[in-house]
């Protein structure tokens, strides 16, 4: 009997596998070209000659309270080109992480037909990492200075749970996280489910369209703190349930389990202290994974569905 179940199951991933091929075969055909303007160069070069072309070719990145004097300064500012400095050492060559666009593109337009690629924009932003990308239906930003790597001496005062994904592979995933958003209509979150689901949705968005990005990469995770989900899956879902935290709108919640800090605070001595943070983020990604593999749910669909439906119609239990 086991050996039976063996071949069927080997069968159904191996045709799982084909379909999946065919399906980003397809994707490949779509074949979107971008080129990434690199407006932090144009920028860094700027004089007060050349100051009013750059303005009328990218009017929205300059803001009309400041005068011409103001953005001059700033070019001459010393600690602004040494920000401008490191950001063109470490992105002299962008051709890797422009191909890694195009592909999300591709993802986005062959899930999303309507969907048509933005101008694709680089630029500096003092390193308010509250906005590493930005996008809209006609432009994407990304401010290169969030993505120096991890340990940079510009990072020296933000805290290294936040710094970790600081890095040029997390430029796509990034902006797939902010495409995500465009597309997920939640009503307003009031229960941890809620901000659970929200957030599973979001990963598995991320697994549709950056496949090409490990699963550490699309969480934010190290590998060793994915490893440590994983293995403990089952007991963070059980204290969950156990501690009747799912439908509870207490508002001190999401800081524990959703927000991104250094730890997940159970309050368990011997536990918190090895755990990554946002595990509630973690377990919302598997229920949602689980509710896409018992139903067929279009992903456009799934991102529109409630919280409570996806719960109620997901038979989801961690292995132990």
């Amino acid at each position: 009997m086991k050996s039976v179940l063996s071949v069927l199951l080997f069968a159904v991933l191996l045709f799982s596998c084909e379909d999946t091929n065919k399906t980003e075969a397809e994707i490949a055909k779509i074949n979107i070209d971008i080129e990434v303007e690199r407006f932090d160069k144009y920028f860094s070069e700027t004089n007060i000659n050349e100051l009013p072309k750059l303005k009328k070719a990218y009017p929205f990145m300059f803001s009309e309270k400041y005068k011409d004097s103001f953005w001059i300064a700033k070019v001459s500012d010393t600690l602004q080109q040494l920000l401008f400095k490191e950001v063109v050492t470490t992105f002299n060559a962008f051709e890797d992480t422009e191909e890694d666009i195009e592909s999300l593109f591709n993802h986005l337009k062959f899930y999303f037909p309507e969907f048509n690629p933005p101008r694709v924009i680089t630029a500096t932003n003092d390193v308010d990492y509250r906005f590493k990308t930005i996008v809209t239906d006609t432009i994407a930003i990304i401010a290169l200075d969030n993505y120096l790597g991890p340990n940079h001496e510009f990072y020296s005062n933000i805290p290294r749970y936040v710094t970790s994904n600081f890095e040029r592979n997390q430029i796509v995933v990034d902006l797939a996280s902010e495409y995500a958003k465009k597309y997920i209509h939640q009503a307003q979150n009031k229960t941890l489910l809620d901000e659970m689901i929200y957030f599973g949705k979001q990963l598995y968005f991320k697994d549709i369209v950056v496949p090409f990005k490990g699963e550490e990469k699309r969480i934010g995770y190290s590998k060793e703190q994915l490893d440590w989900a994983k293995s403990n899956e089952s007991d963070i879902w059980r204290y969950f349930v156990e501690n009747e935290l799912l439908f509870s709108t207490d508002s001190k919640l999401p800081g524990r389990f959703i927000n991104p800090a250094p730890f997940t605070k159970f309050y368990l001595e011997g536990i918190d202290a090895d755990s990554p943070g946002r595990l509630g983020q973690f377990i919302g990604w598997q229920m949602v994974r689980a509710y896409m593999d018992q139903n067929e749910v279009s992903l456009k669909r799934m991102l529109i569905t409630s919280p409570e439906e996806i719960f109620n119609n997901t038979k989801y239990k961690p292995k132990k």
